[in-house]
Parts: C-alpha cells; sequence; structure tokens
C-alpha cells in the first residue's frame, strides 16, 4: 500500500558528498519513524539511520556516525540522507525504509521497503 521512491544516487568520488531523498506515496511522512538501509554485493543489509516521527530523535550506524545526516522535509514529504566524507566502502545500493520503531535497527523491523538507489563511491 506504501510506496517509497528512492533519488539521488549516483556516483561520487572519496571524500565528496551526496544526497539521497525518499518520497512516499499513499502516507504522510511525519506519520511513521523512517530509516535508511543499504546493501553491498555479498553483505548482508545494514542499518544506515533512522529518525523519528517528528525528527527529534535520530539513530545512526557505526560505520556513518559523524558523517550521515537523516533529516525530513514535511513540506515536501521528503526524507533525506544527507553523506559527506564518503569512503569506498560506502558502495551500496541504499534503500529508503517506514519502520515500526525509530529505535529497532535491523530489517525485522521494517515495514515497507523501497526500490534502491545506488550509491558507488571511487577513490
Amino acid at each position: 500500500q506504501v510506496q517509497l521512491a528512492e533519488s539521488g544516487g549516483g556516483l561520487v568520488q572519496a571524500g565528496g558528498s551526496l544526497r539521497l531523498s525518499c518520497a512516499p506515496s499513499g502516507r504522510t511522512l511525519s506519520n511513521y519513524p523512517m530509516g535508511w538501509f543499504r546493501q553491498a554485493p555479498g553483505k548482508e543489509r545494514e542499518f544506515v539511520a533512522s529518525i523519528s516521527r517528528r525528527g527529534g530523535t535520530t539513530y545512526y550506524g557505526d560505520s556513518v556516525k559523524g558523517r550521515f545526516t537523516i533529516s525530513t522535509d514535511t513540506a515536501r514529504n521528503t526524507v533525506y540522507l544527507q553523506m559527506s566524507s564518503l569512503k569506498p566502502e560506502d558502495t551500496a545500493v541504499y534503500y529508503c525504509a517506514v519502520l515500526k520503531s525509530t529505535m529497532l535497527t535491523t530489517p525485522r523491523a521494517v515495514d515497507y521497503w523501497g526500490q534502491g538507489t545506488q550509491v558507488t563511491v571511487s577513490s
């Protein structure tokens, strides 16, 4: 019932920045906690960041703390992932997700997945 459309992925050099966007349809974004996960080839899907319904609480995976920022824009009904100081190991498909709870950071906590957007970081 809920569809998530990610955008903003692409190729960027190490140390650069990129901003991903996720626009849910069929739901008002502010009614649900949102999150980002990523999955590299041959790797398990990994938690990246989450944000509470009102944006007051955020969580980050250890590998991205201090470099990535999750935020929401209620006027545009969009959630963002601002990525800076990118590293080659950040290369993955990034998925937007509707979460059951902000603090539950496993794929089991996901109600809906986006289709993913590719991020490739070159060195």
